[in-house]
């Protein structure tokens, strides 16, 4: 049995820090919890509990958050007694998770864990085809008095189903989301050439771009990122920031970097 990696000192100062009247939106595919492979695989997911708490999101949108695996709970001795959502979620944080993909061992999909009010939620699954378990989760937030509907995904490894999948967030979002209600779409797109951004424009959603000369804010790989492979796109809302934090901390986790969002309500 192998034990957790050791507690990480976080510095605060590393990450943007929220005010008032703006809403903070993270996303960050998490790996499963376990980094590495084989006999040399690391338990993270009791770092990962503190780094998402450090982010201080008014939202948090995961991926590749398992519910159960049977194998790896035998194999690690600290590995947590209640689903990954329940665990990684901050004191007075509510938890909403649903499975994507069913495993021989267990099973894992999306989480949105949030300090507001979740009003309802629901899952629609967007598997293009059967090599490829995908879903999108959805949920309607109450953030200071206002409704703002949140929609947590993780797309496709093939080009073509990716573009078939927004596709079908399209078709989703007309049928579910109100033309005058904010909208936030965030997760791992698997977009390597941002080659979805003009699709997710035409129905509404952009991103924050930032100045031209200001450096891209890479996500993938973590620990030499290279591209941006997550994503939080808005409508409804004035995107204010984009910020990845940075530091070894960060890439020891998991094989992406955390991506934070800020909008001013």
């Amino acid at each position: 049995m192998t034990a957790a990696s050791s507690q990480p000192a976080f510095a605060l100062s590393e990450l943007p820090q929220s005010a008032g009247g703006i809403l903070r939106v993270a996303t960050y595919n998490i790996h499963k919890g376990v980094q590495g492979l084989g006999p040399a695989r690391r338990l993270e997911i009791h770092n990962l509990g503190l780094a998402i708490e450090q982010l201080d999101a008014d939202i948090v949108c995961l991926q590749e958050v398992r519910r159960s695996n049977r194998r790896e709970a035998a194999y690690f001795e600290r590995w947590p007694r209640v689903p990954q959502a329940q665990y990684l979620a901050p004191e007075g944080y509510e938890a909403i998770y649903h499975t994507n993909a069913y495993t021989r061992h267990g099973e894992h999909g999306n989480a949105l864990l949030t300090r507001w009010p979740v009003l309802s939620s629901q899952h629609e699954d967007i598997s293009d085809h059967r090599f490829e378990q995908r879903g999108l989760l959805h949920a309607r937030v109450l953030v200071q008095g206002r409704e703002v509907h949140t929609v947590v995904v993780h797309l496709g490894l093939v080009p073509g189903s990716r573009v078939r999948q927004v596709a079908q967030l399209q078709r989703y979002i007309r049928r579910e989301v109100p033309d005058d209600t904010p909208l936030v779409v965030a997760g791992d797109f698997n977009d390597w050439g941002n080659q979805l951004a003009q699709m997710l424009a035409g129905f509404g959603l952009i991103e924050f771009s930032g100045a031209r000369d200001a450096p891209r804010p890479l996500t993938y790989p973590s620990r030499l990122p290279v591209a941006r492979l997550d994503h939080v796109y808005a409508r409804g809302l004035h995107p204010l920031s984009l910020t990845v934090p940075r530091g070894r901390i960060w890439w020891r986790m998991s094989d992406h970097l955390p991506l934070i969002a800020e909008f001013r309500l």
